[in-house]
Formats: C-alpha cells, structure tokens, sequence
C-alpha cells in the first residue's frame, strides 16, 4: 500500500479498518455496565482512540447518555463519523494525553485496541482528570485467539519464519498487557483493577480474514510491504478451497476504578 507506513500511523489503513475490523465481545460491554451499576442510560462514556469507531458504535447501542469518540488521526476520525451516521456518538481530535475534554465530565473512559500506543503515565492522569469520581477507566483489546484452530496458529507462525523474533505491539498478551494489572494497581489514580474476558466466534470470507490482517499496522511495519504480501500469499495457501473462515476472538478488559478522593 505504501513504503512509508509507521508504527501509530493508521493513515492509509481506515478503509481496511472499516471494512474488515470485527466488533467486540457483547458480554464484555454488559459487565462493564454492571460495574457502573448497570444503568448505562445514566451515564456519560468517552472512547479515546476510537480509530473508525467500532467500538464507539457498541457503547452508543447499549444505551449510554452520551458517547464522545475522540481520536487523533483525521482520516480515521472521518472515517468514523461517516461510519457512524446513524449512530447518537460526539466525534472530536485528541489523544490518550490530551482529550480536550473538560474536567470530571465522564463516567467511563475507554481505550479499545488502541492503550499501547499512549504514554502510560500521561494517559492515566488525563483519564483520571476527565472521570469523575468513582468512574472507571478500561483498556481492551479484541485478538484472534488462534489456540482454537489449528489452521489460524500455523498461519500466524508464519510471522515468525519471515521474521524471526516479531513483536506484536498490539498483542493483548505480550509487552504492556503482561503487566497491566499491577501498573494500574500501583497507579495514584486508580483503587481497583478488575480484569474481563469474552469469546466471540465470527464466520468470515477469505476476503475479510485477508482485510484483517491488512489493517493491522504493526505487522506491515516489521515485515515491510514484500515480506507481507509474501504472508498474505501463504495465509491464502493455507486456506485453500475453503470459502470462509471461522475465527475466534477473545476481547481481554482491564477495568480500573477512578479514586474517589
């Protein structure tokens, strides 16, 4: 698509982003409206992050007072606004260190496949800034869990084998999410930690299980443009004749209880 893709840089991947990207565990936003007491029409949420708004657009249909997406990159921006016409959702520019939004005006900040890419001290004294008191801040993520098929674990093996020692970035279980628990425990800002898990199962055409994979920036960066298009050939190898692809995913939530003093 392009040589100059960076790491952060979501630019030239907001279509693929649009058209390809699977939503979250439905069971995971209805916990965390139990934890806000389960009356989410009382409450007023923020998705920092928000990209093209997938997850933005789950909060809004769960029945939120209000849903301000908040996002840095314009074309992923746009892109969610159009994608969310007919959805009640506030978009505006900022990002995990700087939201723009006003002070204690929140009861649920969120940061969906998007946390690892903020400054882990900043962002949480932004988060808690914007919460009010007792409001919780969640970080999530949405992987593939390729443990429940054989076919998924051999293709992403075949990172590996193009590059020896890849790290994902955006891996709800490496790096960052390793720890998370701990450093939002630790955190001044926070009194509580509680994590969530959900599965969710998705059928999907060879097409969108390739369109995936197309909008997930930190691979086409370490592999550069070749090698990728080189492990796209090989997923397609792997699949063969099948006309779809059933895909497990596992949405991981650290939900973090603002201080109340």
């Amino acid at each position: 698509m392009t040589a100059t893709l960076k790491h952060g840089d979501f630019t030239s991947l907001a279509e693929d982003y649009s058209r390809y990207r699977e939503g979250y565990a439905p069971s995971v936003v209805s916990a965390l409206t139990g934890l806000l007491g389960g009356s989410a029409g009382s409450c007023d949420a923020v998705d920092v992050g928000a990209g093209t708004g997938i997850w933005s657009r789950m909060l809004a249909e769960a029945g939120f007072r209000s849903v301000t997406a908040v996002d840095p990159n314009d074309t992923m921006r746009a892109t969610g606004e159009r994608d969310s016409a007919h959805h009640d959702i506030t978009w505006r520019a900022g990002s995990g260190e700087d939201t723009g939004l006003a002070t204690a005006s929140a009861d649920l900040v969120t940061m969906a496949s998007s946390f690892h890419w903020v400054d882990f001290h900043k962002g949480t004294k932004e988060f808690s800034r914007v919460l009010r008191p007792g409001g919780w801040f969640v970080a999530l993520w949405n992987p593939r869990y390729i443990q429940a098929s054989p076919l998924l674990t051999d293709i992403e093996a075949e990172l590996d084998r193009l590059k020896p020692g890849m790290k994902r970035v955006s891996s709800a279980r490496q790096g960052l999410m390793d720890e998370l628990s701990d450093r939002l425990a630790a955190s001044e800002h926070f009194d509580d930690v509680i994590l969530l898990e959900g599965r969710h199962e998705v059928q999907q055409t060879v097409d969108q299980y390739i369109g995936v994979w197309r909008s997930v920036n930190d691979v086409r960066v370490q592999l550069g443009e070749e090698k990728f298009e080189q492990f796209l050939d090989y997923a397609r190898r792997r699949i063969g004749d099948a006309e779809t692809v059933r895909t497990t995913y596992l949405t991981r939530a650290w939900a973090a209880r603002r201080v109340s003093a």
